[in-house]
């Protein structure tokens, strides 16, 4: 024994190859599935419409002759329900050995009640079959025929001649009242009708099928002009696509250049402010520290008391001198984060806060792992802290001050948040500024927003993408 399963994979396969079928070709196989179907239905509707007509006319022509010749000999049905041996012998003489006879193969009289009254057949006289539905709408009135339908138990021994037979219910009627008082039913030899109904029965199932040929040409005709539109543009929109796929490579590639030079020219401008801080330190905040020497040993030499004095105010001079200079040399100094974890980073900014001005922050980190930064990204975020802890410190009195960082699948995010009265007027004032914190943060690719807290203060809020290319 052979088992044949159908996978999932070959039903999508089917499914796919008809995806690839054209809208013309789709619209072919599905219409020629549904014309057909239609063209059985409604042939098989109009052949038995076309039967029915057929085998009613040509009952009721050949009832009508009946019912003119027997109707005279079945009058004493209305009196008794069995016909007088005289009535026997006419019909006998009617149907035996006549033209009438060689059309006509049987004859029956039944009762109201599905009984046969008088055949042709002796045996079945007397026995009742019930009432059908063709003798019952005889009993109403109606001529009722159908064409070789013999397969009822009194149509046996008709169904045995193997001949086309047109099977005929007629009423007979009393002639003075109109009432029926009995049914005759004959079968009549009818090869004529048998040839004139498959003769009708081919042109209606010819004319219906060409009916449905010509409209379903004329319906692929006018989808099969759509669907080669539908091609051409489609052709014109895959290419378009293509197109814009690789502009969109493009420009991608061009985006990532463009964030990796500006991290490098970040990197290298701290580099640069760096160097700048070391040479303030070391240059000449080392011979202001010097002169501010030599001046002390000068004093106790000098008699003047107004000499005195202006060596005081040079003394405070290069004093407030050496104390900008080694606040520009801090403020420009960086320490070496390049290769610090983001929470580390983060961290030590804020400890520099706190030991500088001794305000207390609160630091809340949710980093798992340390994400794929660059040099540049590092400084930032150690910028972006110490500038928010500085304007937070300046602005908010130091209120409740929190730096939050987290770190997400490709994505770092780094808050600081205060309770002060609000963003400053103008939030260029200070340091760097929130203008060049933007400038930085909007350099590598990310997203800056300052804005007012709902419940009173400040925050302002970087996001970077991670795990791209660490710039250098």
């Amino acid at each position: 024994m052979t088992i044949v399963a159908t996978s999932p994979d070959s039903s999508d396969s089917l499914a796919a190859r008809w995806s690839r079928l054209s809208l013309a070709t789709r619209f072919a196989v599905a219409s020629s599935v549904v014309l057909v179907l239609a063209t059985l239905a409604i042939g098989s509707i109009l052949t038995a419409r076309l039967e029915e007509a057929v085998t009613r006319n040509s009952a009721n022509a050949t009832a009508l002759y009946i019912d003119s010749v027997i109707a005279p000999i079945s009058q004493q049905l209305s009196a008794s329900p069995e016909l007088s041996p005289g009535a026997r012998r006419a019909l006998e003489e009617i149907f035996v050995n006549t033209p009438l006879g060689e059309r006509v193969v049987s004859f029956k009289f039944w009762s109201g009640d599905g009984t046969v009254i008088w055949a042709e057949n002796d045996a079945i006289i007397g026995r009742n079959f019930g009432l059908t539905d063709d003798l019952r709408e005889a009993w109403e009135g109606q001529v009722v025929a159908s064409f070789d339908e013999l397969d009822e138990e009194e149509n046996s021994a008709e169904a045995a001649l193997g001949l086309p037979l047109l099977e005929i219910y007629s009423p007979i009627r009393e002639v003075w009242s109109g009432r029926v008082i009995a049914v005759a039913e004959f079968y009549e030899v009818a090869p004529e009708l048998a040839r004139d109904l498959r003769a009708a029965q081919a042109g209606a199932w010819g004319a219906v099928a060409a009916t449905t040929l010509l409209l379903g040409s004329i319906l692929y005709g006018i989808v099969l002009g759509g669907s080669r539109t539908i091609e051409a543009q489609r052709r014109a929109l895959d290419q378009r696509l293509v197109e814009l796929r690789e502009l969109s490579t493009r420009n991608y590639e061009l985006r990532l250049r463009i964030q990796a030079a500006a991290g490098r020219a970040a990197a290298q401008a701290d580099r640069t402010m760096r160097g700048i801080g070391a040479d303030l330190h070391d240059g000449p905040a080392q011979h202001l520290a010097y002169a501010a020497l030599r001046l002390d040993a000068l004093r106790d030499r000098l008699g003047d008391q107004a000499a005195e004095t202006d060596l005081d105010r040079v003394a405070a001079a290069i004093s407030e001198a050496m104390a900008e200079v080694r606040a520009l040399s801090r403020g420009l100094q960086l320490p070496d984060i390049a290769a610090r974890p983001v929470a580390a980073i983060a961290g030590g900014a804020v400890e520099a806060h706190e030991a500088r001005t001794g305000q207390a922050v609160s630091l809340r980190v949710q980093c798992a792992d340390d994400p794929n930064l660059g040099p540049a990204a590092r400084i930032c975020i150690f910028r972006f802290v110490q500038e928010g802890l500085g304007n937070a410190g300046r602005h908010a009195g130091g209120k409740a001050l929190e730096v939050d960082l987290a770190c997400t699948v490709g994505e770092l995010t780094l808050a600081v948040r205060d309770r002060g009265p609000g963003l400053p007027p103008d939030p260029r004032t200070g340091g760097m500024g929130l203008a060049g914190l933007r400038d930085r943060v909007e350099s590598l690719g990310g997203s800056f927003v300052a804005r007012a807290r709902p419940e009173g203060g400040a925050e302002i809020i970087m996001t970077l993408e991670t795990g791209g290319p660490a710039w250098t």
